[in-house]
């Protein structure tokens, strides 16, 4: 079952922490490919420095963590790279979002492979990162303000995970942000092979 907008509608550290487990589904051209979400960061909006809204700066680029919960926000780094995000939140209008930091592969390997051009049997470095798993899912500048409750790009439902299976820690490469660079809003699987960093 794909998640429905209340599901992104909750607080967003909340967000974060239950879209550990869930199933991130493209349906591309090629093939369809897909990833049980291991690992995620919460961004909070204008107080959070780390955010891309922080001071209610609103641009072309953050325009869609504006607009209704549920949707992709995906945006370009380093002139290389893509990360993917989904809008959440409890606060109607607060531009808020949740990062997808590292995924593990399910389904469509072979096409991911090919995407990040591993060769290797096991690949555990295929989807461990917000920009290799973007790469490996085909996820780029074209799924961004994708409506994440309908294909091609959506989220399933999965069993709950454990709070004693869920490692909280602080968010990674946001070290401009002052206080907030502390907030332990990165939550990550324990013990997955596929997280981003330990």
């Amino acid at each position: 079952m794909i998640l429905q907008r209340a599901f992104y509608q909750q607080e967003v550290v909340t967000v974060a922490r239950e879209l550990l487990g869930k199933i991130l589904v493209h349906e591309s051209v090629e093939v369809v490919t897909v990833g049980r979400i291991v690992e995620t960061e919460a961004y909070l909006g204008p107080e959070d420095q780390a955010a891309h809204s922080s001071g209610g700066r609103r641009t072309p680029r953050n325009e869609v963590m504006y607009g209704p919960k549920g949707y992709a926000y995906v945006y370009f780094i380093y002139g290389l790279y893509y990360c993917v995000n989904v809008t959440s939140g409890d606060a109607p209008g607060k531009p808020e979002a949740v990062l997808i930091r590292a995924l593990e592969p399910v389904a469509g390997k072979a096409i991911m492979k090919k995407r990040r051009r591993i060769n290797e049997e096991k690949a555990t470095n295929l989807t461990n990162g917000p920009s290799k798993l973007c790469m490996a899912m085909g996820i780029s500048k074209l799924q961004n303000k994708a409506n994440l409750i309908a294909p091609p790009l959506y989220i399933k439902d999965a069993p709950h995970i454990s709070f004693s299976d869920i490692a909280e820690t602080t968010r990674i490469g946001v070290d401009y942000a002052g206080e907030w660079k502390k907030r332990p809003w990165r939550f990550y699987i324990k013990g997955n092979s596929f997280i981003s960093a330990k």
